[in-house]
């Protein structure tokens, strides 16, 4: 048997309706209900005699073939979860690719392409990459009959998602691929969406807590409409008791499976109660995972220190714009680019605690940065109206690909490069994503949730034409590794010399350059579109190790350096003492 437990204080009668079986009545205990039924039946929840509901603690859903997003035909299913398997980190500095199920392997030619068991067979080439935490987008369970390619728009919290399986045991298989990744010394982190649900506001569907406490576990306001700071419809609320243990019961849940870390949506909707942040900290300690957080929602953005727990590493919003600002050529950044290589220590004690990225899955792809000036999203049918506008992009001259000149396409490599090196350079937990390394393209859509298809889906053939980039970047992580400075666990601090073209920083406006010396390393970045001679300010002997206008990036020359050097057109120099 298998114990049902229902939150849903207004109910005067709860049943549970199984599958080609009987209702069993559930018996009252305070605010809640309880009952059993038997292993592997489906069944929903009745309140009152109202529509069926799924469980919201259910570890699985099934849906039937009448479901639609209307006239929903979704049933939890009493499985038995996995035994708890253990937490392994990686031995190695943390490199994070970013990467979806279904995306990273639907176009292999396999059976089982866009399942947990295909991704499973890519981790190799991912560790060799240097990757050593693969990062998953949400896995929770969401409705199939919804446009949601991301999984953003939870049903189930502590429910895998059942067509990322190949085999009929989503959470087992789940489980698999984390000892798989465990195997070549890969952690795995789950994007989390606990701050808002597949209920949307008041003309979504009710599938489970709108119908069992609505006012348990949203936040309503006075004239019963929904608050709405995730965008999604609805928001959590994680100041209610009965809501932070169903959470929790889903960490807890995807814990077991042997999950190295969290990434948590939206974070600052948690944030709503600090203490209950502060709580999965500690259960964080107790189960050995990490927790990263998203740190704002559409009402406040909470990065750094205004967070109310130092124990999670953030997403840092701020490295991706500064940095994409510079690449692209503002003026006027010299000064908070030399916070973000530095690991932004205005926002954080910890190094590591700043995820430093300049793409994500919620934006232009790492060639489409520098390949498209405006969005291109009509395919997702807002009319162009959904996605940022704001994407410190710039196309190299030309917009798209298609008949794109032989220079453009030149500099668009380069500042691919340029890219990877200042992620690379900088202190702080480096993210990329999956594809970025080999050109992945989105053909310019940078919102596109609901694009299950090639749009989204890793095309394994451009790899074959970006073999030189994917090289540059397995050299480049390789290069960071060796250099203990750009991976260590204490901040710079005063180690850290920064440099103008001759002499100090220049901070003014018209400044695109910056150069800076740390342990082994003298690094010379310029993003004016004309070269310049750079001063050497620091005794060597130094030598030419990586140069961002070559098209290896590495040059692994001999030649000692003088007391200048010319740096090319929106470029990176980087030198290491000779010995």
């Amino acid at each position: 048997m298998v114990d049902v437990r229902v939150y849903s204080p207004g109910a005067s009668r709860v049943e549970v309706r199984v599958l080609d079986g009987d209702t069993v009545l559930l018996a009252r205990n305070g605010s809640g209900w309880a009952g059993s039924v038997q292993a592997d039946d489906r069944y929903q929840i009745i309140i009152d005699d109202g529509p069926g509901l799924v469980d919201p603690y259910a570890s699985e859903v099934w849906f039937g073939p009448a479901h639609t997003r209307d006239r929903h035909d979704a049933w939890a299913v009493a499985s038995a979860w996995p035994a708890p398997r253990p937490q392994r980190r990686t031995s190695r500095p943390l490199i994070v690719s970013e990467a979806h199920v279904r995306g990273m392997t639907k176009r292999r030619d396999r059976p089982d392409a866009g399942t947990f068991t295909a991704l499973a067979d890519e981790l190799p080439r991912l560790a060799s990459l240097g990757v050593s935490v693969v990062e998953l987008l949400p896995v929770h369970q969401f409705d199939p009959a919804e446009p949601n390619y991301w999984g953003y728009m939870p049903l189930a919290f502590g429910a895998v998602h059942r067509s990322y399986a190949h085999s009929a045991a989503p959470g087992a298989e789940l489980a698999d691929l984390v000892s798989a990744a465990h195997d070549v010394d890969i952690e795995v982190w789950l994007d989390v969406v606990l701050n808002h649900t597949t209920e949307e506001d008041r003309e979504g569907p009710t599938y489970n807590l709108r119908g069992l406490a609505d006012r348990e576990y949203y936040v309503v306001n006075d004239d019963g409409s929904y608050v709405n700071d995730a965008g999604c419809g609805n928001i959590i609320d994680t100041t209610s008791p009965v809501a932070q243990e169903l959470l929790l019961t889903s960490l807890d849940r995807l814990a077991d499976l042997g999950v190295d870390g969290f990434r948590f949506d939206l974070a600052a909707v948690l944030a709503r109660d600090p203490a209950f942040v502060r709580s999965i900290g500690d259960w964080a300690e107790r189960r050995g995972v990490r927790l990263i957080a998203e740190p704002w929602d559409l009402a406040r953005y909470l990065a750094g220190r205004d967070f109310p727990d130092a124990r999670w590493a953030q997403w840092n919003g701020n490295f991706r714009d500064d940095l994409r600002g510079f690449l692209r050529g503002e003026g006027g950044l010299v000064g908070k680019v030399m916070q973000r290589v530095q690991g932004s220590p205005v926002m954080f004690d910890a190094p590591a605690s700043s995820i430093n990225m300049l793409t994500a899955h919620d934006g232009f792809t790492l060639h489409d940065l520098f390949a498209y000036n405006q969005k291109h999203n009509g395919a997702n049918g807002w009319n162009g109206s959904d996605g940022t506008d704001d994407n410190r992009s710039w196309n190299c001259g030309w917009e798209g690909e298609a008949e794109a000149p032989h220079d453009v396409l030149v500099l668009r490599r380069r500042q691919m490069r340029n890219a990877m090196c200042l992620l690379m350079l900088s202190h702080g937990t480096p993210m990329i994503v999956a594809g970025d390394e080999f050109g992945r393209t989105q053909h310019g859509n940078n919102n596109p949730y609901n694009q299950d298809n090639e749009t989204s889906w890793i095309d394994w053939e451009r790899r074959e034409a970006f073999v030189d980039h994917e090289q540059f970047v397995q050299r480049l992580i390789a290069f960071r590794v060796q250099h203990r400075a750009l991976t260590q666990s204490e901040p710079w601090g005063s180690d850290v010399e920064w440099f103008g073209v001759a002499g100090d920083p220049d901070l003014a406006r018209h400044s695109r350059s910056v150069a800076w010396h740390i342990g082994d390393l003298y690094v010379m970045a310029n993003m004016w579109w004309e070269p310049l001679d750079f001063a050497v300010q620091v005794s060597g002997p130094w030598e030419i190790a990586l140069d961002t206008t070559d098209e290896q990036g590495f040059v692994g020359s001999d030649q000692v350096v003088g007391g200048s050097l010319r740096v090319g057109p929106r470029s990176v120099v980087v030198l290491t003492r000779a010995d």
